[in-house]
C-alpha cells in the first residue's frame, strides 16, 4: 500500500485498515519473554565458557568440591568492592583456578584438532556445553570408562581429584563417532603420565601473571564476563 494511498484513506475514508497496518508494523518481532530467555542462555553460554564448570549439568554448581569453591568464590567478589584489596585478592584465586582448567581444556582441544584433520571435525567441540544432559548419551558407561583411562594413564588433567564431568560428554560423542580409541592413543602420546616431582611444579601458581592479569582487566573495565559469571547462579 503505497504512501499517497495511505494518506487519502486517513483523509477521506472511516476505514481502519490503516491504523491496523500501522500497529502490526509497530509490533514487536519477539515477546520480551522470548528476549528474556534468550538472552539467560547468552549468558548461561559465556558462563560456560568462562568458568568451564567441571559439572555443567549442575547449575547450583554445588555438587562437586571444585566448583563449589570457584562459586563462592565469585560470590565474594560480587559482594565486595570493585578495586580493593579484597576484590584483588579473589579475583587472583579466581583467575588461578581458571587459568588450570582452561589449561586442561586447552590440552582436549588440542587433540580434537588433531582428531578434526582425520575425521572431518564432527562437530566437537572442546569449548561448548554439548548435551550436558546424561539421558542424551548414548554410550555413558564406556565414556566414564574411558575418561577414568585419560585420568590414571595420561597427564591430559592437571588433578589426582576426580577428572570434570563436562569431559564425559565430549567422549560420549566421540565413541558415536568411532574416534574414541584414537583421541585415548593421541592423549597418552602427546600426554604420558608425569612424574609427582613435575606435578608439583605445575602446581606452583604464577603470582605475578596473575595479578598482572588482574589489574589489566580491572584498568581496562574488562570484567564483564567476569561480572555475568558472578550472577550466573542467582539467573539460575
Amino acid at each position: 500500500m503505497g504512501a499517497a494511498f495511505k494518506r487519502f484513506c486517513a483523509q477521506f475514508c472511516c476505514c481502519c485498515c490503516v491504523n491496523d497496518e500501522d500497529e502490526d508494523e509497530k509490533r514487536p518481532i519477539f515477546s520480551n519473554e522470548t528476549l528474556e530467555y534468550f538472552d539467560r542462555e547468552a549468558k548461561k553460554r559465556r558462563d560456560q565458557e568462562t568458568n568451564l564448570w567441571s559439572e555443567p549439568g549442575d547449575p547450583s554448581h554445588s555438587e562437586r568440591d571444585d566448583d563449589r569453591t570457584l562459586y563462592n568464590l565469585l560470590q565474594s567478589r560480587a559482594k565486595t568492592r570493585r578495586g580493593s584489596q579484597g576484590y584483588r585478592r579473589l579475583s587472583v584465586d579466581i583467575e588461578a583456578m581458571r587459568d588450570m582448567r582452561r589449561e586442561v581444556r586447552d590440552k582436549w582441544k588440542m587433540i580434537l584438532e588433531n582428531l578434526g584433520e582425520l575425521y572431518g571435525g564432527g562437530g566437537v567441540s572442546a569449548d561448548g556445553q554439548h548435551e550436558a544432559s546424561y539421558d542424551r548419551m548414548r554410550n555413558a558407561a564406556t565414556a566414564r570408562t574411558l575418561l577414568q583411562t585419560l585420568h590414571s594413564e595420561t597427564s591430559i588433567f592437571n588433578s589426582k581429584e576426580a577428572p570434570p564431568e563436562r569431559y564425559l560428554f565430549i567422549l560420549d560423542r566421540l565413541i558415536y563417532l568411532d574416534a574414541a580409541d584414537d583421541f585415548v592413543a593421541k592423549a597418552r602420546r602427546f600426554y604420558p603420565p608425569r612424574d609427582e616431582d613435575d606435578e608439583e611444579e605445575d602446581k606452583a601458581i604464577n603470582l605475578p601473571l596473575l595479578l598482572s592479569r588482574v589489574n589489566q582487566r580491572l584498568n581496562a573495565g574488562e570484567d564483564d564476563d567476569d561480572e555475568e559469571g558472578d550472577m550466573s547462579g542467582q539467573d539460575d
